[in-house]
């Protein structure tokens, strides 16, 4: 249920198929509109022998797809009222997620992350440090172009998977009852309101099956400057170790931006320290990481102006952490898009603080914003555009040497972009195009 085109379903279809599955494969999305998902799995199955045809229901699900199955295989994102799931359920057809699943059948060591925001950052980290053990270690979860479960044929009892999660994906862990060993928790803001229909709770319900079944042999991971951890602690059953950006060595030479990282950081290394990883080797690690790429990401200099891409900012609190890390009132700044029912007072002043100009990608988030900046008095340039090659040749007429053009969008990517990576990549390439 939910092919999708980033990957992760393309790569599940084909572990399944391998394995010899009959499969019905539904998705809300049209044939055309899946068109290269579809190409890609038709020429994986092609001379295979040993491979059943693949029905394709497309452009909607059906009832009657969801009761005689052996089982769903539900991907991150369906609704959490999905009458399609519920009519599996009641028919008493297991509900299964990638993640959790290949949680529950492999024997390997896990580390999780979650959190509101940082998760890519704190796992890249952990997975570089994990390495450093001798052990193999692998990397998995809410990664593009990527699913987890066909790890299962790889990994072995002593390796560890570092494996980054989100709250949708975290609906499968509560399902089995299981939670990793090592949980990782960066922090908890608003986010996915549109989804969780403005219920904070139901947002830090998901959130919670990363610790909820640990044991006390376990370890949970924990922000000290995040009031949401304080109240995670308070529940935990496994040791609850705690991080801040303090534990950073300022004298330690860093390549990414911001006080944000820091704290990412501090995560990775309390990890490191329950593996027994010499601080030595955490800190040369640290030093050679330079930003993952769609976060905080340098991307080039031309004519004095620099450009950085950050389209994984979906939220306010990750344009304010952008914009504070690059500091200077010396920004212009690409955001705007499709909302998530968050909330930009708190982003507004500090646009006006950091951003001499502001460019708006149109989609449903974009007036909201805007009637912020009007609240705070946002005098300088503010342009609405409708696409990122307008948005980036609108940045570089306000940029002058020495600036920086920063895309933080701190909104969904949906409607003019099929999603966050897409956002990204046309802003790569707008960018690659100046001469």
């Amino acid at each position: 249920m939910g092919l999708g085109l980033l990957g992760r379903g393309i790569g599940i279809v084909k572990y399944l198929a391998g394995k010899g599955a009959r499969l019905t494969v539904t998705d809300l999305k049209s044939a055309k509109d899946l068109a290269s998902s579809i190409r890609e799995i038709k020429n994986f199955l092609k001379n295979k022998k040993w491979a059943h045809p693949i029905k394709f229901i497309l452009g909607k699900h059906r009832p009657e797809d969801f009761k005689n199955v052996d089982m769903v295989f539900k991907a991150a994102g369906v609704p959490l009222d999905s009458p399609f799931i519920a009519e599996a359920k009641k028919n008493g057809v297991p509900i299964f997620m990638d993640d959790a699943l290949f949680a529950r059948e492999a024997e390997c060591k896990i580390i999780g992350i979650t959190g509101t925001r940082g998760k890519t950052t704190t796992s890249n980290l952990i997975y570089e440090i994990t390495k450093t053990t001798g052990k193999k270690t692998y990397f998995g979860g809410n990664v593009r172009g990527m699913a987890t479960l066909p790890l299962l044929e790889k990994v072995k009892k002593n390796d560890f998977v570092v494996l980054e999660l989100s709250s949708w994906q975290l609906q499968g862990w509560r399902d089995l009852g299981i939670s990793p060993r090592i949980s990782v928790v960066t922090n908890i803001y608003p986010d996915h309101q549109n989804y969780y229909k403005n219920s904070m709770a139901k947002y830090v319900h998901d959130k919670e099956a990363i610790f909820t079944n640990q044991t006390k042999n376990d370890f949970l991971v924990l922000n000290k400057n995040c009031a949401w951890c304080r109240k995670f602690a308070k529940k935990a059953k496994g040791k609850v170790i705690w991080f801040s950006a303090g534990d950073v060595p300022r004298e330690w030479n860093l390549k990414i931006l911001g006080e944000h990282n820091l704290e990412n950081i501090a995560a990775a290394m309390a990890v490191g320290k329950i593996l027994d990883i010499p601080a030595v080797k955490i800190k040369k690690i640290v030093e050679n990481l330079g930003a993952v790429p769609g976060r905080l990401e340098f991307v080039r200099e031309i004519g004095g102006v620099k450009y950085y891409n950050d389209t994984t900012s979906t939220m306010p609190e990750a344009t304010i952490a952008a914009l504070r890390a690059i500091g200077g009132k010396k920004n212009i700044l690409i955001c705007g898009g499709a909302d998530k029912n968050l909330n930009f007072k708190n982003l507004a002043p500090v646009i006006k603080k950091y951003a001499k100009a502001v460019v708006l990608l149109s989609g449903t988030a974009t007036p909201k914003l805007q009637k912020q900046l009007l609240i705070t008095n946002y005098q300088l340039p503010i342009t609405v555009v409708r696409s990122m090659s307008e948005a980036v040749k609108t940045a570089r007429k306000f940029a002058a040497r020495g600036d920086v053009v920063l895309l933080s969008p701190s909104a969904a990517s949906f409607g003019m972009f099929k999603n966050e990576f897409e956002r990204g990549d046309k802003f790569l390439k707008e960018v690659k195009k100046i001469k």
